[in-house]
C-alpha cells in the first residue's frame, strides 16, 4: 500500500494539527479563515491548553501549528510554548509580528523546535495592506528584521494567493532570500470573512496557471501547505500529500476546545467534537463519526470519470462547501473550468453555507470592497495549515 493510501484512511495521531489558540487579534483581515477580532471569553484556560499538550505528548504529535487569531496577543501565549517544547511537542506558529519585539526574536532564536511564520500577503505596502491593514507591511518586515539580526534561522513568510499578489511572486521570493526566510504560499479560500472577499480576491483561471508554472520553474524550497493540489491536473503532480487530508492526518482545534475536521471548514458540518468532553482530543480524534465517515474510501463522484482525478481528487472540500458545490463535485477553481461551470450553474435555491463562529469587530460581518487605492482601515492573521 502506497504511503498516501494509509494517509486517505486516518493515522493514530495527525500529522499536523492546527490550533487556534484565540480569536483576539489586532488586525482584521479581509479574508481571515476564522473571522477573528474579538476574543472568545470561554476560550480554553491555561491549565486546559497545558492539558491538551500532555495529551498531544502523549499521541506522539510531532509538533503544532499554532495560529488565531494573533496567539502572541494571549498573555500565556510564552509560557505555553515553552510548556510545548518542554514536553517534546513541536510548535510553528503564526504571526502578524506584531509581538516579535528584538528581545523576542533573541529567546526564539536561543529556542529548539520553534518555527515562526510571517504573515503577508502583498510584496509592497500597498497591495498587503489593502488586505491586511495600514502598517501591517512594516510591522511583518520589522518582525523579520528582528529574527534575522537575532540569528533565528529560516523564518517562514506565509502568503495567501490573491488576484492582487500572484505577480509579486518574484519579489516575494526575493524579501524571503534577504531575511534568510522560506517562502510559503498558501490557497485563499472562502472561509469566515474570506467568502465576503473571494469572488474578487482569488487568483483568475490564467493566475491559476500562471502559479502552477512558476512553482514548477521556481518553486524548489517553497512550501505550499498542500493548498495547490487543485493545480497538478495541469500537469505533473505539485511535491506533497495531493489529496484532502481533513479528519484523516489533520485537523483544527478552535480557541474554545471545538474540533474541527479541516482549519477552513468551521461550520456545525465538519465538527467533531470538544477537547473538553470525556476523553479530550485523543477521543475524538479516534472515535469520531465524522472523521470515521471521511476516513472511509471516498467515491470522487462527478469528478471520478475525469481523467485527472488521481493527480487532483477532485480540490479542495472547503472551497465547495462554501461556495455552495456538492462535496463529491469539481473544486470551484478546477482547471479544466468543470468548477466554473458548477458554479454558474447554482440556482437562486442554492444554499451557500455560512460559519456561525464570527468574532470580527463590530455589529455585523458586511462585505468589504477590495482596493489598492483604498485600503479597509482595519486587518487580521490568518492560521495557515502549514507543512515542514
Amino acid at each position: 500500500m502506497k504511503l498516501t493510501e494509509h494517509f486517505q484512511y486516518g493515522l493514530n495521531s495527525p500529522i499536523c494539527l492546527t490550533w487556534e489558540l484565540t480569536y483576539a487579534c489586532n488586525l482584521a483581515c479581509v479574508h481571515c479563515l476564522s473571522s477573528s477580532g474579538r476574543r472568545d471569553p470561554r476560550e480554553l484556560s491555561t491549565a486546559e491548553c497545558k492539558s491538551v499538550i500532555d495529551e498531544l505528548q502523549k499521541m506522539q504529535v510531532f509538533y503544532v501549528n499554532i495560529g488565531g487569531g494573533e496567539p502572541t496577543v494571549r498573555s500565556d501565549f510564552w509560557e505555553l510554548l515553552d510548556y510545548a517544547i518542554g514536553h517534546d511537542v513541536g510548535v510553528k506558529f503564526s504571526t502578524n509580528g506584531i509581538k516579535l519585539t528584538e528581545d523576542r526574536a533573541r529567546q526564539l532564536a536561543a529556542t529548539d523546535y520553534v518555527d515562526v511564520q510571517i504573515s503577508l500577503d502583498g510584496a509592497t505596502a500597498s497591495v498587503n495592506d489593502a488586505v491586511r491593514g495600514p502598517g501591517s507591511y512594516d510591522t511583518a518586515l520589522r518582525a523579520l528584521s528582528n529574527l534575522a539580526s537575532a540569528g533565528f534561522l529560516e523564518p517562514k513568510i506565509s502568503v495567501v494567493m490573491t488576484r492582487q499578489n500572484v505577480d509579486q511572486l518574484d519579489e516575494f521570493k526575493a524579501i524571503a532570500d534577504k531575511f534568510g526566510a522560506q517562502l510559503r504560499i498558501t490557497r485563499l479560500r472562502p472561509s469566515g470573512r474570506g467568502a465576503d472577499v473571494w469572488d474578487s480576491l482569488h487568483p483568475t483561471a490564467d493566475q491559476q496557471r500562471q502559479l502552477y508554472d512558476w512553482l514548477v520553474a521556481r518553486g524548489d524550497g517553497v512550501l505550499t501547505g498542500d493548498s495547490f493540489f487543485h493545480l497538478s491536473a495541469y500537469g505533473s503532480p505539485l511535491p506533497g500529500l495531493n489529496l484532502c487530508g481533513a479528519g484523516r492526518v489533520v485537523c483544527l482545534i478552535d480557541p474554545v476546545g471545538d474540533v474541527y475536521a479541516c482549519p477552513f471548514a468551521i461550520h456545525e458540518n465538519f465538527l467533531a467534537g470538544n477537547v473538553r468532553s470525556p476523553g479530550g482530543f485523543a477521543e475524538v480524534w479516534r472515535s469520531s463519526s465524522l472523521f470515521e465517515e471521511l476516513r472511509q474510501p471516498q467515491t470522487g463522484g462527478a469528478c471520478q470519470s475525469c481523467g485527472h482525478y488521481d493527480a487532483c481528487q477532485g480540490g479542495c472540500m472547503a472551497a465547495k462547501f462554501f461556495t455552495g458545490l456538492p462535496l463529491d463535485g469539481p473544486d470551484p477553481e478546477c482547471v479544466r473550468g468543470f468548477g466554473e461551470q458548477a458554479l454558474a450553474a447554482r440556482s437562486d435555491l442554492t444554499v451557500i453555507p455560512k460559519s456561525d463562529v464570527d468574532h470580527s469587530r463590530g455589529s455585523s460581518r458586511r462585505p468589504v470592497p477590495v482596493t489598492l487605492a483604498a485600503p479597509p482601515p482595519r486587518a487580521c492573521d490568518s492560521s495557515p495549515l502549514g507543512r515542514v
